[in-house]
């Protein structure tokens, strides 16, 4: 389906691979800022140059480096991610479509993320690690036209951290401005897919790479 009125957050495929919207600027041609999601690369492109694609039920994809399938009928659990597919944002909550968020707790089917956002049962489905049976792929809109060791290298971590230049990953001691709260904090720790900052929120580290939820402060190893 080919986009007309592109909006942030839409998941679309560019050059065959998933991508999400991260912005829109609509005075340069090429107006659309996409990130890439098997490993948050960003590029800029033009609306007639992607296709939109509404996720559902049974997809599955690749989200930085690790594959996930989306299943509506699943309860959450602490430490399970939500894709929020019917955004409705309380006056204090800060997410949008197709958000991905981690859950700190659950009450009758409705979650507390690790945000400090309250997302309600009808908003989101469950992202459950792994490819489920029958799951349809979406990591690829022709999955054909991908070579077997790339499908391989795409959802391997050690991969991502020490491949592509372009992108600047965390460490710790890095410190980042988190827009939202208008709070500075710098990262003490770091797993595999997430960091932890100083006043002990946990985020997945492809959040960092969204400008207009954290911006870079300071990078510890640009200072040595």
């Amino acid at each position: 389906m080919k986009l007309y009125q592109v909006r942030k957050g839409q998941f679309v495929f560019y050059q065959n691979e998933l991508h999400k919207v991260y912005t829109v600027k609509h005075m340069f041609k090429k107006s659309v800022h996409l990130y890439r999601m098997k490993d948050m690369k960003q590029v800029l492109t033009s609306a007639n140059e992607i296709t939109l694609y509404k996720p559902k039920h049974n997809d599955t994809f690749i989200f930085y480096g690790k594959r996930y399938t989306i299943d509506e009928n699943r309860r959450p659990n602490p430490g399970d991610y939500i894709l929020i597919t019917k955004p409705a944002p309380d006056f204090l909550d800060h997410y949008s479509l197709n958000s991905i968020e981690k859950v700190a707790s659950v009450e009758d089917g409705n979650v507390v993320t690790t945000r400090d956002n309250g997302v309600k049962h009808h908003e989101y489905v469950v992202m459950v690690p792994g490819k489920a049976e029958a799951s349809q792929e979406i990591a690829y809109y022709d999955k054909n036209l991908v070579p077997e060791e790339q499908q391989i290298q795409d959802e391997s971590i050690s991969y991502l951290m020490d491949s592509d230049e372009d992108i600047v990953k965390p460490v710790v001691g890095d410190v980042f401005l988190d827009v939202e709260t208008n709070t500075k904090a710098m990262v003490v720790a770091m797993s595999g897919t997430e960091v932890v900052f100083g006043h002990g929120k946990k985020v997945h580290i492809a959040e960092l790479f969204d400008e207009e939820k954290y911006q870079v402060v300071f990078r510890i190893l640009e200072d040595l």
